[in-house]
């Protein structure tokens, strides 16, 4: 019988332990800079808020049981832009801080080591020295601006690593770059791939673009429909419609002139 009772009293002692208990996860890559954590008394008054740390499921062996410590990562012989969790257990009622967590986000880093574009419109390009996974941003130089037409997702990695990204060419000269933006918000490009001459066939408009009245039409110039990336702004600069395709639709806009982006053109239009 006390057996039995001693059973008991473990389990809820064991219970409540944890009960009492939380956790915070702090996730990032390792970018050679270390974490520092503000760690305030319990709130019982008596030890320090932190109970245990690990990152990436190992023991930290750092000490904890300061007012503020530092987690040394070099102690655990992580390689710059390897992926970190750092996992923080702590007493309820209390909660530390991490003073700073921007030392965890990746930062771009990449030189790229070639970028072409083919006719087909196929964009490829190598990279060395990523520190963590960033998107690339593919742009296209259209319409005397550069024009988002995709993302490709970094393998980050220190090693050699090759992209491609199926694009889409328009008539005449094409040009591409990558654009990487990190936690300081300031973007980062490379070197533009360029294609001197595109297999893209011209595009023109082909219905009547100064009485507009419910859709303009884009084709070859037999009349042959053909789709082409657009946008179209009012005579105050404002965009109203974006897409690709043979056709706009004019449905609903107020008549007046407008102007419109296509292929490699652009061209004042009416709508009646």
């Amino acid at each position: 019988m006390k057996a039995f009772i001693y059973t008991v009293s473990l389990i809820l002692f064991t219970s409540f332990g944890a009960f009492a208990q939380s956790e915070m996860l702090v996730e990032g890559t390792y970018q050679g800079e270390n974490l520092y954590i503000q760690n305030p008394f319990a709130e019982s008054g008596v030890g320090f808020c932190v109970i245990d740390v690990s990152i990436n499921g190992e023991q930290s062996i750092d000490e904890i049981n300061s007012s503020a410590f530092e987690i040394d990562f070099a102690s655990y012989q992580l390689f710059r832009g390897q992926a970190v969790s750092v996992k923080i257990t702590y007493k309820d009622g209390c909660s530390p801080r991490v003073l700073n967590p921007e030392v965890l986000k990746a930062t771009s880093t990449f030189k790229i080591t070639s970028i072409s574009v083919s006719k087909s419109g196929e964009l490829k390009w190598a990279t060395t020295g990523e520190r963590g996974s960033l998107p690339f941003v593919i742009e296209q130089f259209r319409w005397n601006k550069w024009v988002r037409v995709g993302k490709v997702k970094g393998k980050g990695l220190r090693s050699a690593s090759n992209y491609s990204f199926k694009a889409e060419l328009h008539s005449g000269p094409n040009k591409f770059r990558l654009k990487q933006i990190d936690h300081t918000r300031k973007p980062r490009y490379s070197k533009a791939a360029k294609l001197t001459r595109s297999g893209a066939p011209e595009v023109f408009i082909t219905s009547d673009k100064d009485k507009v009245k419910k859709q303009l039409t884009f084709g070859s110039k037999t009349g042959a429909e053909l789709k082409t990336m657009y946008e179209l702004v009012n005579k105050f600069g404002v965009l109203v419609k974006k897409g690709k395709g043979s056709k706009v639709d004019f449905t609903g806009l107020d008549k007046g002139e407008y102007w419109i982006s296509y292929d490699n053109k652009q061209e004042k239009i009416k709508k009646r």
